[in-house]
């Protein structure tokens, strides 16, 4: 992979990464844009085009394919910036060596520049050799953006239901793919057929003859069987899959997905056994695929990434990723929250973040889509939302519309964190003979739904002073747990140097490996589910449990002898670590009793 740097900036929420592409791009720093809100995106092309003296005409609602084409303006303005950025820096490299100097020693160490950069600052005879060098060496790190598949609402004009490819995913996807932008998209949170064919649309998709592809896909998934399965499914579209992105499951900011107990070491490990059985599969479907479609077909394979993140914290860590699972990179998300440089958080949200600890850090159940969601505690977003049910008012307004995909209750797709869904959902409730703490339990689990469409992007509109009449000062944050452990506001350069090892910006001594974290997450997850549904009968519920607890096991057992095997990394830190995992296994293996004492209802024959 020829990236400048080791690791990314993953998305973060809807708004925290939509601007980080301007401040970090031509610094060679890879990072992500949600397309979730084009609402957002506009309002922050309006405050960048008159910062940077650009054109700027609304695109307005009314206006035709407006989702598609805001997403497209913006990402065009992003690029035209982050060039602009870049060839400022390339112009006057000679006379600001500051800034050059800066840039160099941000590099990892061996990054080829260093030695070139030592050579010029000698004075050698063939120094503007030496510098054209390095000027072409410069490279803007990609402008990636992010889609969750599932986030795919249908939309409707004049109370006429659209085209599918008028759905929000849809069209975002395709501002993307007119874009002029030359990166990936990332998608996420599961498959969506319908959106995967539409893929075929659009030309820069496909590979050349050389294997080279203009616009290319990345996916997230959980383990790799989903990279097995989608990668061939999109192969034999002719869509090759460039690079496949693995996420922790709970060690891990925004939506969580705690995949069945499956840890990140045992799932890295696969892809690394396996990493040329699934590039080999997918090139033998897709040579067929594009020769069936008259496109021009590669001669070799092409190339796959594998990249993770997940509540990473350390250089150790960060390099172990690298090194022993063999990736290509390694995201870095939650403490970038703490960087001004790299992402955009208002002041109030940002020390919120800086003082959190572990317990204002939890996982909960206010996402409308169903999913568990990182949480702060106490953020401003989630006050808003109790005064409203105080006021005996719940929900949301839904001033964004973004998750309106629930049609339990009316024929057109509403949100669960909405007022109306919220209204007639304990209407319902009323009707239904229950004590008052069952009731009190319910009540709270149709009201916990939080608006987060619209908290995931105010921060963002208030740092850039925006405006927030629409929707609101109230802000939502999902960091990860690993912000717990940093503490303070950072530079772009400090937190590179943390991540490089050149310096530690970690201040606490008690972190824990974040395989370790990772680990307890997961049994703290499954111990709060088994008392969720101790008195529960359902035997395929029960049997889940049981398979859920086995892979944790699996894991532990997994991690115990790798450790026990590792020469160089963790060096200072292994017999904790090994310690640790001893203690997490003795607490499983109480956690298993407790499941082994859920009776499932006897199965009924008939006579």
């Amino acid at each position: 992979m020829n990236k400048t740097h080791s690791f990314h900036i993953p998305v973060m929420g809807i708004g925290f990464t939509a601007d980080s592409p301007i401040k970090v791009a031509h610094l060679g720093i890879d990072s992500v844009i949600s397309l979730v809100d084009d609402v957002l995106l506009e309002k922050i092309r309006k405050v960048y085009t008159s910062k940077f003296g650009m054109d700027y005409s609304e695109i307005r609602e009314s206006d035709d394919d407006y989702r598609a084409n805001r997403v497209e303006s913006y990402l065009n303005m992003v690029q035209e910036i982050a060039e602009r950025k870049l060839e400022e820096l390339k112009q006057n490299i000679s006379q600001k060596t500051d800034e050059l100097k800066a840039y160099i020693q941000s590099l990892p160490e061996g990054h080829n520049l260093r030695e070139d950069f030592k050579q010029w600052q000698n004075n050698l005879p063939n120094r503007d050799e030496i510098l054209n060098r390095i000027k072409n060496s410069l490279k803007l790190g990609s402008i990636d953006v992010n889609i969750m598949t599932k986030v795919d609402k249908t939309n409707f004009k004049s109370g006429v239901e659209l085209p599918a490819e008028y759905n929000d995913a849809h069209a975002a996807f395709r501002g993307f793919a007119k874009s002029n932008l030359s990166s990936s998209i990332i998608l996420s949170a599961g498959m969506n057929p319908r959106l995967y064919a539409y893929i075929e649309n659009f030309d820069d998709f496909y590979p050349d003859a050389q294997g080279q592809i203009k616009k290319k896909i990345i996916l997230k998934v959980s383990d790799f069987k989903s990279a097995l399965i989608q990668g061939k499914y999109l192969a034999k579209k002719g869509i090759w899959v460039s690079e496949f992105r693995i996420e922790s499951g709970l060690n891990c900011g925004g939506h969580a997905f705690a995949s069945d107990g499956y840890l990140l070491g045992p799932i890295l490990e696969e892809f690394k056994l396996r990493r040329a059985e699934l590039l080999q599969s997918m090139h033998e479907i897709l040579v067929p695929a594009l020769t069936a479609k008259s496109r021009p077909v590669p001669t070799e394979p092409i190339t796959i990434h594998i990249t993770a993140q997940g509540g990473v914290g350390t250089a150790e860590e960060h390099n172990f990723l690298l090194n022993y699972y063999q990736l290509d990179s390694v995201g870095w998300g939650s403490p970038f929250l703490l960087v001004p440089e790299a992402t955009t958080l208002d002041e109030e949200t940002l020390n919120r973040l800086i003082d959190a600890k572990e317990d204002d850090l939890y996982l909960s159940n206010v996402s409308p889509l169903g999913v568990p969601f990182n949480n702060l505690r106490g953020n401003t977003k989630d006050v808003e939302k109790q005064q409203l049910i105080d006021n005996g008012k719940p929900g949301s307004t839904c001033p964004r519309k973004f998750v309106k995909l629930n049609t339990d209750l009316t024929e057109k797709a509403i949100c669960t964190a909405s007022r109306t869904y919220q209204m007639l959902k304990i209407k319902a409730l009323e009707k239904i003979e229950m004590t008052k703490e069952k009731f009190a339990f319910e009540y709270n689990r149709i009201v916990e739904k939080s608006c987060i469409c619209a908290g995931l992007g105010t921060s963002t509109l208030k740092a850039l002073d925006a405006d927030i009449k629409d929707i609101g000062p109230g802000v939502s944050v999902c960091p990860g747990p690993n912000m717990a452990y940093f503490s303070r506001k950072l530079s772009l350069q400090q937190m590179i140097d943390h991540i490089y090892g050149r310096t530690n910006t970690i201040e606490r001594t008690d972190r824990p490996n974040f395989l370790v974290k990772e680990l307890s997450l997961y049994i703290d997850y499954l111990k709060n589910k088994v008392k969720e549904d101790h008195d529960t009968s359902d035997a395929k519920l029960i049997n889940y449990y049981h398979q859920f607890a086995k892979n944790l096991d699996n894991g532990i057992e997994y991690y115990q002898q790798l450790f026990s095997e590792l020469k160089l990394d963790f060096k200072n830190s292994k017999q904790q670590v090994l310690k640790s995992f001893d203690d997490y296994s003795a607490k499983l293996q109480l956690l298993k009793l407790e499941i082994l004492s859920m009776k499932p209802a006897p199965i009924k024959v008939k006579s």
